[in-house]
């Protein structure tokens, strides 16, 4: 009986805490962005986009031409040098690698240059949608915002709301 009574502080405890824990469970509010859908989606997001292609479109379009002036210079190399002396041909092969070579480095500073770029702008554009999700978690009272995730029930994606937050604090933009 001594043992029993010892143990009974114990069990109430026990008893109180699982009564207590379905009724905090309820109470507890997640939420899913999804920020694939905010990079696609949203209003500032486009628009960083859309910067950037203007920003980099003029050096595309001189890689492009680089690349189809080294294609076409390779062509009529292959076409013209059977009948080429040895050491044309040898120098005509030299221009080309080094033709190849100065567009291989452009096409490499370009590409480094666009990743810079749009890490800068999308950095950007997560800041501001982190900034809403916050506003929105606040606003809505949500004990936890979920940014990943392995499977998410639709019911607790925000992703819209977080959006349409978005484009309407940037008025429409």
């Amino acid at each position: 009986m001594k043992s029993l009574s010892r143990h009974i502080p114990l069990v109430v405890l026990l008893g109180s805490l699982a009564a207590a824990v379905p009724a905090q469970a309820q109470e507890f509010k997640a939420g899913f962005v999804n920020t694939d859908r905010i990079f696609r989606e949203a209003n500032t997001a486009k628009a960083a986009q859309a910067k950037l292609e203007q920003e980099f479109s003029r050096r595309e379009k001189e890689l492009v031409d680089m690349g189809n002036s080294l294609k076409s210079a390779t062509e009529k190399f292959e076409r013209e040098a059977p009948t080429m002396a040895e050491s044309q041909r040898t120098v005509r092969q030299r221009q080309l690698v080094d033709q190849d070579r100065e567009f291989q480095r452009k096409r490499r500073e370009f590409q480094e240059d666009l990743g810079a770029r749009k890490n800068e702008e999308l950095g950007q554009v997560l800041e501001r949608a982190n900034r809403v999700v916050k506003q929105v978690a606040e606003q809505e009272k949500y004990d936890v915002i979920l940014q990943e995730a392995v499977y998410i029930n639709p019911k607790h994606d925000i992703t819209d709301k977080v959006i349409k937050a978005m484009n309407a604090a940037n008025g429409g933009k």
